[in-house]
């Protein structure tokens, strides 16, 4: 049923689960090992790895592999990858795991959730690490700051879920990269772009998607929902722009919304190549890429996270980029437009940052209908005023 569709990333689609009947007495077992309680990024990582999301990664990087990711953007087999997926400990915790033996990765809450066969230990050059992968050693940087804090001694292996994990908040919009195969298959489309955001979809993100609906026969909007800044917009307020939205704004038949339960590492151009190939084990053949993907404050050009993708062939990444320069809505055209298609001033164009969005919110001003749909705007002033309130 999914035979048209893009090859996975590496050519097979990870699964690491046992099968239920196998789930019981593996739980028994895995009680008698050294334990590892896992932060919510790696409950995401695992999440990640065990549904094929990260194929064609099996379970935590080796050492081999995390140097190459890190010098290279390689696997140490040649396949691109660009961010090393790690599980870290303390080194006062690290004489309690031993190489070829297992060991038991729990939830917060105590409860088993999955067995790693722990095939290395290193201690990596931590600020080698930040400087490759985040392009700073600033340790305000908030992926460095999590690297930092995680641990020096590193764990890699494969990994295999031995219990179901905690049912998502948005359980009903969580799928697997085999359940959106079959989706989009069942849609029959072959040619399916998706859309990474961690923020509400304003008017400048509406446009890109929907220039990039007229080349492809559908749209996954796939809105990251893992851990990210506490100034961002929390996830649910975001699900909610993004239902009203999908009601209200676009093709019901060519528009489909699935979470992707990723943390952000905000690694700008070495974030924006795993989340495309994670888009492609999903099954989609197109990425739009914006102005500073994956960003956070000025430690990334403007336009480099689209530059990245140069340095792999089509051949290492077989998802095609679509590369969008900022939009804007401008008031001399009437319409959406960027700076390919708009001739104007910037005097004539309506534009908000985040910063400015927030203060409007908080003070109550709706933004302007040029910037944000009013659904939206109302959804986001709510929370904000909720926000405040509570604080």
């Amino acid at each position: 049923m999914t035979n048209s569709l893009i090859t996975p990333h590496g050519g097979t689609l990870v699964t690491r689960k046992l099968p239920k009947n196998e789930q019981g007495a593996a739980g028994e077992a895995a009680r008698s090992l050294p334990l590892v309680t896992l932060s919510e990024r790696n409950l995401a990582d695992l999440e990640c790895i065990t549904s094929g999301i990260y194929s064609p990664l099996t379970g935590f990087v080796t050492e081999n592999d995390y140097r190459s990711i890190v010098t290279d953007m390689r696997l140490a087999n040649g396949l691109a990858w660009s961010i090393p997926i790690t599980l870290q400990v303390s080194e006062k915790n690290a004489d309690r795991f031993h190489l070829d033996s297992d060991i038991a990765l729990a939830h917060p809450d105590g409860d088993i959730l999955a067995i790693m066969t722990v095939t290395d230990i290193f201690r990596p050059d931590q600020e080698q690490e930040a400087e490759s992968i985040y392009r700073t050693r600033d340790s305000s940087h908030p992926g460095v700051k999590a690297m930092l804090e995680a641990g020096v001694v590193y764990l890699g292996g494969p990994v295999t879920l031995i219990a179901e994990p905690p049912k998502s908040r948005f359980s009903q919009q969580s799928f697997t990269p085999r359940q959106t195969r079959e989706e989009f298959a069942r849609r029959d489309w072959r040619k399916v772009v998706a859309f990474q955001t961690r923020n509400p979809i304003h008017r400048a993100h509406e446009y890109l998607t929907k220039v990039a609906l007229e080349i492809v026969d559908g749209l996954f909007i796939n809105p990251l929902v893992g851990s990210t800044k506490a100034d961002d917009i929390p996830a649910e307020v975001r699900m909610s722009c993004y239902d009203i939205l999908m009601e209200s704004y676009y093709p019901k038949e060519r528009v489909f919304l699935g979470v992707y339960p990723a943390a952000m590492r905000y690694a700008g151009p070495r974030e924006a190549i795993l989340h495309a190939i994670s888009r492609q084990n999903y099954g989609c053949t197109h990425f739009i890429v914006g102005r500073d993907h994956a960003g956070v404050g000025d430690y990334y050009g403007t336009y480099d996270a689209q530059h990245i993708f140069d340095e792999f062939t089509s051949k290492e990444l077989a998802i095609t980029p679509l590369k969008f320069e900022h939009s804007f809505y401008c008031r001399k055209c009437g319409s959406m437009a960027s700076t390919k298609s708009c001739p104007h001033g910037q005097e004539h164009h309506v534009h908000l940052s985040g910063t400015k969005v927030r203060a409007m919110l908080a003070n109550g001003e709706m933004p302007p209908a040029e910037f944000s749909r009013p659904e939206v705007a109302r959804i986001l002033m709510s929370a904000q005023k909720a926000r405040v309130a509570g604080n």
